[in-house]
């Protein structure tokens, strides 16, 4: 029996696994959700597709580990996706690589793998000691063309490019840059017993459009700072935001009613969500559609309907034992698709929200972002000037403004 231990181990430590890791308790310590490619659109450029390139990310977790393994996405590829080499390393305060700290990533003790299309990709786990609010780089060498990409479209951190050529070794001058996320979905590690994920799931507010870049100021962020000063409970923040997302309809990724099993429920260590979603239902049913918006599907919706989307989230989340805590929709007056049609939704959807009693927790972020003299718009101090994204002060309003009671 001893020696069939030590074979095991060894088999572990072959694969390039972390030792324990069949019994880790594994929890998100970072995420993306992934979107549908999408061709040119006014100013906006098409899906970029690669081959032969080396991309390098940048990230900050939330919760640290012992360990950490990756997931990579091909959700959206019409074609299976190579991946010829795939690295993780922390980075320093001057941004550098932090020696001793640069892991290759296997797949199945292979250093190279291919997703077929619609699936993710799990890595093996590499013993790497990962502080709370580090930064980590991830760097993917693809060797074929890839297609129009499985990205998430805000980033808020630059994508490094490479000249043709496996560059994965090392950092690399970068032949361009984007400001997206591609084929990259989460980071997880191995936390203490106990640990937990928290999934933040929304739209553009809490994918941080309008927030510093680089700098790490989106609500769920800052969330996660607080969490980590109190101390308790080590939790894991899985910004699960896509820009332009709604309940109901597709259309700026799937919606939030298509996507939560995938974005939520399917998370390691999922044990609660904050659902902060609705404007965007309201402003494209009731409002005029701005730009980009014009040709998404959908047509006019009631704040009954956004109602029975929220408990639809709710039932489903807990039929697998996972709280859900429902953020009141914020005041958008001001914005170009606002309208009173919209505004009496708002009012409803968050009346319901507050006193139905169907949530385990709220939030009211309403009130949080509300100008006092009008509670309907924003706060000009909590937005960027569209009365509609906050800002680092607006988002540190709503991440102030949570009761972490809720939390233990």
């Amino acid at each position: 029996m001893k020696h069939g231990k030590l074979a095991l181990l060894a088999l572990s430590i072959g694969l390039g696994l972390a030792p324990g890791a069949a019994h880790a308790e594994w929890i998100t310590s970072w995420a993306a959700s992934p979107v549908p490619p999408t061709p040119a659109m006014g100013p906006m450029a098409a899906t970029p597709s690669f081959e032969n390139q080396t991309l390098r990310q940048i990230l900050r977790v939330s919760a640290g580990g012992e360990a950490v393994r990756v997931r990579l996405t091909n959700a959206y590829g019409e074609n299976p996706l190579q991946i010829g080499a795939a690295r993780v390393a922390l980075l320093g305060a001057d941004g550098q690589e932090i020696p001793g700290t640069s892991r290759v990533l296997t797949f199945g003790g292979n250093a190279s793998a291919t997703i077929p299309s619609g699936a993710p990709l799990l890595s093996d786990a590499v013993n790497l000691a990962v502080p709370a609010l580090a930064k980590m780089a991830v760097t993917l060498y693809l060797p074929g063309e890839t297609g129009p990409c499985t990205c998430h479209a805000v980033g808020l951190e630059p994508l490094e490019i490479s000249a043709p050529g496996d560059f994965s070794a090392a950092p690399f001058p970068p032949q361009s840059t984007a400001s997206m996320r591609a084929f990259l979905a989460g980071i997880e590690v191995d936390a203490p017993t106990g640990s937990a994920t928290l999934a933040t799931f929304g739209d553009s507010i809490t994918d941080g459009v309008g927030s510093t870049p680089e700098a790490d100021r989106r609500w769920p962020d800052v969330l996660a700072e607080r969490l980590n000063a109190r101390g308790g409970r080590v939790w894991g923040v899985a910004n699960q935001g896509i820009s332009g997302n709604r309940v109901l309809h597709d259309g700026m990724g799937e919606s939030a009613l298509a996507r939560f099993d995938r974005d939520v429920l399917s998370l390691p260590g999922i044990r609660t969500v904050i659902v902060f979603e609705g404007v965007n239902d309201l402003g494209m049913a009731f409002g005029q559609r701005p730009g980009l918006f014009a040709a998404l599907p959908g047509g006019t919706v009631t704040a009954d309907d956004v109602i029975d989307g929220y408990r639809q989230l709710i039932a489903r989340a807990h039929g697998r034992g996972v709280k859900v805590i429902g953020a009141t929709i914020a005041p958008y007056k001001g914005a170009s698709y606002w309208s009173p049609e919209g505004e009496a939704a708002r009012t409803a959807i968050n009346e319901w929200i507050l006193h139905g009693g169907e949530f385990d927790g709220v939030l009211d972020f309403a009130t949080a972002l509300a100008d006092p003299a009008d509670p309907a718009r924003m706060a000009d101090a909590f937005h960027i000037g569209d009365h509609l994204h906050g800002n680092d002060a607006g988002y540190g309003a709503l991440a102030e403004s949570i009761d972490l009671s809720l939390f233990d």
